[in-house]
């Protein structure tokens, strides 16, 4: 009962949170914050309408869109594959290792100048930016998520005859998929963040360079339009990468927070394999 009342309280919120940016615009609320200046909810839809019907806005959405994808695209590959060497090597952690935890704490944005310097075109540079900022967060989660995988399951397949091949794509990639797909969410948000801000400094086109344009001729209804579509551009994505890593996590158990069902009697079947799983759990770790 809880469960289906969900999607309405999510509705509800934005729409009491819509409701009381119009009530505060309207009424020009003056206090510890100020919103004279705010445009009304209604400005923001008409000058939204607006842009939605010329092209340039359609452009602006395809260019940021095309950015965002192919950088996230390769800080997830880069990135699993980064975290996995670094987890599973002691070479590649010897190597890679220190140079990636002094690059980590430098903001992405403030690789702009670098960009500017290695690349030959703004496109390229925004590209790397959002490759980089999305790359730290999925290569940090996967090095952590290996690591934490018990070795049981690594002997238990090296056991059965299984290689180092068989190991990686049967039981380190599978196990770690939980603690990478926390990587790729948190690192889809990182990506937008970057990639907005890059558009505004050395963008052509672009939301984020359209949303600066705004701003810069003080035409605040075009700037909460360009906020208001890099929002659902950033819900969009995330919960792409949201249903994808739970239909690749379809095998994991989830609770959902729905009450727990009541035990049921195990099936006299199952209780004559148990002993038999038991002891070939034994001869594995013996």
């Amino acid at each position: 009962m809880t469960g289906r009342w969900s999607p309405v309280r999510r509705v509800l919120s934005l729409v009491a949170a819509v409701g009381l940016w119009q009530a505060l615009t309207t009424y020009d609320v003056n206090l510890w914050l100020r919103f004279e200046q705010f445009p009304t909810v209604t400005e923001v839809g008409r000058a939204f309408a607006d842009r939605v019907s010329g092209d340039a806005y359609w452009q602006d959405l395809t260019d940021s869109l095309t950015r965002i994808v192919t950088g996230f695209a390769l800080a997830a590959v880069l990135g699993v594959t980064v975290g996995t060497a670094v987890a599973r090597s002691r070479v590649a952690a010897d190597l890679l290792g220190p140079v990636l935890e002094v690059l980590r704490p430098v903001p992405a944005i403030a690789l702009v100048p670098v960009a500017i310097l290695l690349f030959p075109s703004n496109e390229q540079g925004i590209v790397f930016i959002t490759c980089t900022a999305a790359f730290f967060p999925v290569m940090v989660s996967t090095r952590h998520a290996v690591r934490a995988l018990t070795p049981v399951w690594e002997e238990a397949v090296l056991t059965m005859g299984g290689g180092r091949r068989r190991v990686l794509w049967s039981v380190v990639l599978p196990g770690a998929l939980p603690g990478i797909l926390g990587g790729l969410s948190v690192g889809i948000g990182v990506s937008w963040i970057c990639v907005i801000s890059a558009e505004m400094i050395s963008g052509e086109y672009g939301v984020g360079y359209r949303t600066w344009q705004d701003y810069t001729v003080v035409d605040y209804p075009g700037v909460f339009v360009g906020m208001a579509t890099i929002g659902l551009l950033g819900w969009l994505t995330s919960t792409a990468v949201e249903l994808l890593g739970r239909r690749l996590t379809r095998w994991l158990p989830r609770a959902e927070g729905r009450p727990a069902a009541p035990a049921r009697r195990r099936p006299a079947a199952a209780a004559t394999v148990a002993p038999s799983v038991r002891t070939a759990r034994e001869r594995v770790r013996s």
